[in-house]
Formats: C-alpha cells, sequence, structure tokens
C-alpha cells in the first residue's frame, strides 16, 4: 500500500501572471516578458481590477457606507422587537435599511461579475409587484389568500423573465471581468 502511493505523480500548478513576473528571470526572453507584464500592470487605470478574486469598490470606496446602513438597520429591527414590539414602524424602517445595504452590496457584485446574485436579485421585482397587488387591492377589498394564489402564475412568470435578464447579464460582466477589461 506504501508503494502505490509513492508512485503517484504530484501535479505541478500553473503560475499565475502576478507570481511569475515576482520570479528573477534567468534568461533575457524572459527578462523581457516579465518587463512587459510589469508595464501592462502599471498601464492600468487606479482602481481597475484583472484579478477575479477583488471584490468590485463602491464609489465611495473608503466609507463602508453599505455596511454601515446594514448594521443600523440591524439595530434598529432588534431595538423595536425587543422594546416596541407594538410599534411596527421602527422595525419596518430598520428592515427597508437592511434591504437597501443588501441590494447595493448583492448589485453591485453582480453587475460586475464577481459574484452571481441572480435569483435573489430576481425576487426583488417579484416581491415588489405581489406587495404592490396586494396593497392596491387592500385599498379596495379585503384581499384573501385566493388573491395571492391567483398572483403566483404571474409573479412566476416575473422571476423567470427578470432572472433570464440578470443570469444574461452576470454571463457578460464575468466574461469581461475575466478577460480583463473590467
Amino acid at each position: 500500500m506504501a508503494s502505490a502511493s509513492k508512485n503517484r505523480r504530484s501535479r505541478k500548478r500553473r503560475p499565475d501572471a502576478a507570481g511569475a513576473a515576482a520570479k528573477p528571470a534567468s534568461t533575457g526572453a524572459s527578462k523581457s516578458a516579465s518587463a512587459a507584464a510589469s508595464k501592462a500592470r502599471q498601464k492600468q487605470p487606479p482602481g481597475a481590477s484583472t484579478r477575479r478574486s477583488e471584490r468590485p469598490q463602491a464609489p465611495w470606496h473608503p466609507l463602508p457606507l453599505s455596511e454601515i446602513l446594514i448594521l443600523i438597520g440591524a439595530i434598529a429591527t432588534v431595538v423595536a422587537l425587543r422594546h416596541h414590539p407594538e410599534e411596527r414602524a421602527l422595525m419596518v424602517v430598520g428592515l427597508v435599511v437592511v434591504g437597501i445595504g443588501t441590494f447595493e452590496v448583492t448589485w453591485r457584485e453582480h453587475s460586475s461579475g464577481f459574484r452571481s446574485h441572480t435569483i435573489l436579485l430576481a425576487l426583488v421585482p417579484v416581491l415588489a409587484f405581489h406587495s404592490l397587488a396586494i396593497a392596491i387591492a387592500s385599498a379596495f377589498t379585503n384581499p384573501t389568500v385566493l388573491f395571492s394564489i391567483v398572483l403566483l402564475p404571474f409573479d412566476f412568470a416575473l422571476f423567470v423573465f427578470c432572472f433570464k435578464l440578470l443570469r444574461a447579464r452576470f454571463l457578460d460582466a464575468r466574461q469581461l471581468r475575466t478577460l480583463g477589461h473590467r
């Protein structure tokens, strides 16, 4: 059994562009190749990233605005639940603020090709449509559960439509990110 493990061949990892440029070159041709690679990195505008592992920066980059919104909304929601359970306004405000911060982060990551949030983003218009339909129906009558069931095919159609659009947008952005144009 031990002899079988000795005969296994190890795989070598291919060096990435940054690692290859950082190694000292021994020949003249490889020196010029590493110099060309470092020049290409220097020509990129600041903030442009060709690495797929870097999270996209917000337009207000030094300030973590989305994270602050999520924290404030979470605190407001917890305060509303613990100290004022009968007051729904503070809880609704807290949940809306958390939703805005979360939506901004997910949209930024999705539209830049960093990480796919297709399902979450496709559910946002469905939630808005369903809530608006219930609110309008509530203005005229008392909507029943049957009304929500009738809305389900429309919700599903809207979800599928948004899913396809968002997925195509993500794949385009991912391709641009992989090629280094973003």
